[in-house]
């Protein structure tokens, strides 16, 4: 999942930056507004957290902004996060299109729970344990178990499995792997996607789930048995 914060204080950045990253997320931190709305035009998130307080251009405007475009990225899930904590702030800033509003300080621990369930309500999961078949996948402990014993994936393996999880029934092209699982300075390659879903294919085999390439379209996940010979 590639999240993009966009936030001034540097201090609390970092803090939301290495505590998401910590979690397995990418993420891409940006501390202005107009640079918000460059990236929102030219790359894809699964959600943004987003202060209101922003030099060059307000949160707000950047809000108004992507929800008002004709761009496929304008139904990103938005968590507003800030210290304008009226109730006039509130009711314009979800109005304008916020999904969810969280008022500094908080809590990291509230704010990865806030994430997960916007996470959720993007993909239509009802709970953070998502099931394919003997499967079992955690989002809050990103473990993932077989028959109830733990799998031992690696962090990207971990984060692949997830987005096909999350999207099962849909192929995932490798671009969209990429997208969800890497920042921008992170140097990587499509081929290495390749290794990783290979990787995890191997780790799948006894649990009868397989990871099935669709020649062009990218990768799905299914139950091993219900896959074409």
């Amino acid at each position: 999942m590639r999240i993009l914060l966009v936030e001034d204080d540097r201090e609390l950045g970092n803090a939301v930056a290495a505590s998401l990253s910590a979690e397995g997320y990418a993420l891409d931190w940006l501390t202005d507004g107009v640079a918000a709305i460059t990236a929102l035009g030219t790359a894809t998130y699964d959600l943004v957290i987003l202060d209101l307080g922003l030099p060059r251009q307000s949160g707000l405007s950047v809000l108004k902004q992507l929800r008002a475009s004709g761009d496929l990225q304008k139904s990103v899930p938005v968590l507003i996060a800030t210290a304008m904590d009226s109730v006039k702030d509130r009711v314009e800033g979800l109005d304008a299109g916020a999904d969810d509003y969280l008022v500094k300080p908080f809590s990291l621990a509230e704010l990865h729970a806030r994430v997960r369930a916007l996470i959720r309500r993007r993909n239509a999961a009802t709970s953070n344990v998502l099931t394919h078949g003997a499967l079992s996948f955690d989002l809050q402990s990103r473990q993932a178990s077989c028959n109830g014993e733990p799998l031992e994936l690696s962090a990207r393996e971990a984060a692949i499995l997830e987005v096909l999880l999350l999207r099962s029934g849909r192929a995932v092209n490798k671009d969209q792997l990429l997208e969800s699982l890497y920042a921008w300075d992170s140097d990587i390659t499509l081929n290495a996607i390749e290794v990783y879903v290979h990787r995890l294919r191997k780790k799948l085999e006894p649990s009868g789930i397989s990871v099935r390439t669709f020649r062009g379209l990218g990768y799905c996940i299914e139950k091993a048995e219900s896959a074409a010979p």
